[in-house]
């Protein structure tokens, strides 16, 4: 009796993740590649740019902010269009193709921080074409029972590159020389090496979900705005842009670990390894329970652990208890908060008009992003590091409540 028991239990496991589909995995193959290469520059950029190029706290932020919010730039345009031509393949494989060749442009750019930040902007506004066409295909190809599943499953692959990312740059750093002037160039290079192979599985592997061409509600500009009408969809927007305001970054969050004990340049991109390990360990676990307990418990769940991140770093905890404790919180944060927030958002918006809505709630969050990184780094270099990220705890705190208010199940229904 007991063994039918886990007998069956497997099978119904099993059932489920085969259920997710062979297209989610793909995409996600196709996002663990991309992750390699976008987080080996991710990792080392803090520390080029402020420890190697001295740039102040201030212009960090901009940087920063131009790094998530100039993803903005083409979201909601990449979305329409791809619901448009019903094409989303073509779409995101265009995003994808752009942060490949810009990886090449980090090595045009040299110290100029004005050429960097152009190229980081075009590189992230490929980022922003990618993101909503493929997350519209995850919800076009999987059961929205689901969907929780599924974007734990992406977001798991995902995290598996972000966690090999900075591994790959510490040994490139490793093997060219920390100290030699052409270490990052190297691994720029080898960024977009890896970058290139993603292009080519996303062509190879992943399928194109081509939606019937509605007649009675064609897609066009009137029919994405009328997307705004929606009392739910406007409620998404308010607790995207929130929840993005709460959030600084995770170059801020390193840089204020180096800070605090004083961490040797060539050891920085394991502080990134340390939170995409907590991210790839949680982030399928949560998302199925996000599909038995309820989305928005888990997505307020991530950002409590996001409000204990900036606690830890403001506190007087510090050595091994700080990194373990703030990189695995900081971990749980995104593994709770990344794709289910995107779940959340699936089941609200017409399938027509999917990647455009998709697209306007990520546009929202990059936004509302940008103008926090901005708002941090003046914080930190006009009052200090501590009031900062003080008033970054609170910030989150205040965004849970809010969230919680416009999200509450009878508001969107």
């Amino acid at each position: 009796m007991y063994l039918a028991t886990i007998g069956r239990r497997e099978h119904t496991a099993k059932g489920k993740l085969s259920a997710v589909g062979a297209n989610v995995f793909a995409l996600g193959a196709v996002s663990l590649v991309t992750d390699v290469s976008s987080e080996m520059v991710t990792a080392i950029l803090p520390v080029y740019l402020v420890l190697g190029l001295h740039l102040s706290p201030a212009a960090y932020g901009l940087v920063d902010g131009l790094y998530t919010g100039a993803t903005a730039l083409l979201r909601v345009a990449g979305g329409y269009v791809a619901d448009r031509v019903r094409r989303r393949k073509v779409v995101a494989g265009a995003g994808y193709a752009l942060s490949a060749v810009m990886k090449l442009g980090l090595l045009a750019a040299g110290s100029s921080a004005a050429a960097i930040g152009a190229v980081i902007t075009l590189d992230r506004a490929g980022k922003g074409l990618r993101t909503a066409p493929r997350d519209a295909l995850i919800t076009l190809s999987t059961p929205e029972p689901l969907l929780g599943r599924a974007f734990g499953v992406h977001r798991a692959m995902d995290s598996v590159g972000a966690f090999a990312g900075p591994l790959v740059a510490l040994a490139v750093l490793a093997a060219v020389g920390a100290t030699n002037p052409e270490a990052f160039d190297a691994v720029f290079v080898v960024s977009f090496c890896v970058a290139a192979i993603a292009v080519l599985l996303l062509v190879l592997f992943v399928r194109d979900h081509r939606t019937p061409k509605p007649a009675a509600n064609p897609v066009s500009p009137r029919a994405a705005a009328s997307l705004l009408r929606g009392a739910g969809v406007r409620r998404l927007l308010v607790a995207a842009s929130v929840l993005g305001l709460a959030t600084v970054g995770d170059g801020f969050v390193y840089l204020l670990l180096q800070h605090k004990e004083d961490i040797a340049t060539g050891w920085f991109p394991l502080l990134a390894v340390g939170t995409n390990l907590s991210y790839l360990l949680l982030a399928a676990p949560l998302g199925a329970l996000a599909d038995r307990v309820g989305r928005l418990p888990v997505v307020l769940g991530g950002y409590g652990a996001l409000a204990l991140v900036y606690l830890l770093l403001a506190g007087p905890v510090s050595g091994w208890p700080l990194f373990v404790l703030a990189l695995a919180l900081y971990g749980a944060f995104y593994a709770a908060t990344d794709g289910v927030l995107m779940a959340l958002a699936g089941p609200l918006l017409p399938e027509s008009l999917r990647t455009t809505g998709i697209s306007l709630v990520q546009t929202a969050q990059a936004l509302a992003y940008f103008a926090s990184s901005v708002l941090f780094g003046l914080a930190w270099q006009f009052f200090g590091a501590e009031l900062a990220i003080g008033v970054a705890a609170g910030a989150a705190v205040v965004a849970i409540a809010v969230t919680f208010t416009v999200l509450s199940p009878r508001k969107v229904a």
